[in-house]
């Protein structure tokens, strides 16, 4: 008999939500802390901005490169074996990272650190699909969204006020910690597999990884996905990296404990993402994922602004935008395929998301940093009008919730 899948309301059901909760804090804390620290590891280290930045972007990059390998391991071993490896491994890696003498140490550590913590999101989202089933997935991976901008939140915010008094290195030190205890919750919560069937190599007859990813990257509904991931992460992330930049100079001026709460304006994700899985289930993914978009865009726009209020609020918009859309596409990407193809599918929409962080990451801080703000906000309103475009050309009638 067919595994259908936890009821939500069950006593396994919450285990696993709380648990993959915890895997999201345990993961993007860590991935993000640096992002918090980037002022004082610029001065610290005699580095410009965008060579701070780079801290991050080597995690992203790593993660990115991983993604599919990850997946590949956990179709043989399964889902929580390998997300129990990839964080413990991250963890141990994130305590060493602040050792680092120079630029280039550090680099290779958050690189490897970043390879590391690719197992999460490589596997989570279809771990979660084979779980709790199609019907109740696109709610469920708002969840694990959520835990995921409470992770990302709690280690910028962490790594930020700490690092106040106790400089960067600390900082990053004590975000780490922090996932250390996360991932124990992690380990401890989340069930067995009862969804998984283990592909066995040599059994697959003409249905192996390398075809089932032909067979994604062919999909004009998974690369409309995939691109939704790439350039509006590519986004976000570049904001989170040079807005505290761009407001500790004129007119703004403020100092950096308050730069540091800025990251509070994550928890207006926390709450957008399961609402917008909430949403996606009653009226369908794609109007809710081009309204996110839209509501992202706006709030973009608002950066512009000199008045600080008016970029908090703008700051706000963004975030909950971002998340909301995130949520959407994420969960997507994997019932919208074959059930064999499911982990493949949620590692490539993290390649792309992550090497969207990665590139755009760097690169929108060379542009920041020699055509200024308003060519950067432009940017970055130009990707979200192209996320909107590739979604309109290829999700319209494309919802397997709305058959």
């Amino acid at each position: 008999m067919s595994f259908a899948g936890h009821a939500p309301g069950s006593a396994e059901y919450r285990r696993l939500i709380l648990g993959l909760f915890f895997a999201g804090v345990a993961t993007f804390a860590q991935l993000y802390a640096p992002q918090a620290v980037l002022p004082q590891m610029a001065r610290d280290l005699a580095i410009p901005p965008a060579t701070a930045a780079l801290s991050v972007s080597a995690a992203t990059l790593g993660l990115a490169a991983s993604v599919i390998g990850w997946s590949v391991v956990a179709d043989r071993v399964g889902r929580v074996p390998v997300m129990a490896v990839g964080v413990i491994a991250a963890t141990v890696l994130g305590l060493l990272a602040p050792f680092s003498g120079n630029i280039v140490v550090l680099l290779v550590v958050r690189g490897a650190e970043g390879v590391a913590l690719g197992a999460v999101p490589a596997v989570a989202l279809a771990y979660l699909a084979e779980e709790v089933g199609p019907r109740h997935a696109a709610a469920a991976a708002g969840s694990y969204i959520a835990g995921t901008t409470v992770g990302g939140l709690a280690g910028r915010i962490v790594s930020g006020l700490v690092a106040e008094g106790g400089g960067w290195r600390a900082g990053v030190w004590t975000a780490t910690g922090l996932c250390a205890v996360a991932a124990v919750l992690f380990l401890w919560l989340a069930p067995r597999s009862q969804g998984f069937v283990p592909r066995i190599p040599g059994r697959e007859r003409g249905a192996g990884v390398p075809a089932r990813l032909r067979r994604l990257l062919r999909s004009p509904r998974q690369l409309a996905l995939y691109a939704q991931g790439f350039l509006l992460m590519g986004a976000f992330v570049a904001v989170y990296n040079y807005l505290g930049f761009h407001l500790a100079a004129p007119p703004f001026a403020l100092p950096a404990w308050f730069v540091t709460l800025l990251f509070l304006a994550y928890l207006a994700g926390t709450f957008s993402s399961p609402w917008a899985g909430v949403l996606a289930s009653r009226i369908g993914r794609y109007p809710v994922l081009l309204g996110a978009i839209a509501v992202m865009a706006c709030g973009a726009l608002l950066l512009l602004a000199s008045s600080t209020i008016a970029v908090l609020a703008g700051l706000l918009l963004f975030t909950a935008g971002f998340f909301g859309a995130h949520a959407v596409a994420s969960g997507w990407t994997s019932v919208a395929t074959e059930a064999d193809s499911r982990a493949q599918a949620s590692s490539l929409y993290y390649f792309a998301y992550y090497a969207g962080s990665s590139l755009f990451g760097w690169i929108l801080g060379v542009v920041f940093g020699s055509a200024g703000w308003a060519w950067f906000a432009a940017i970055v309103i130009a990707m979200c009008a192209l996320a909107a475009l590739a979604a309109a050309s290829a999700l319209r009638d494309a919802d397997p919730s709305r058959r």
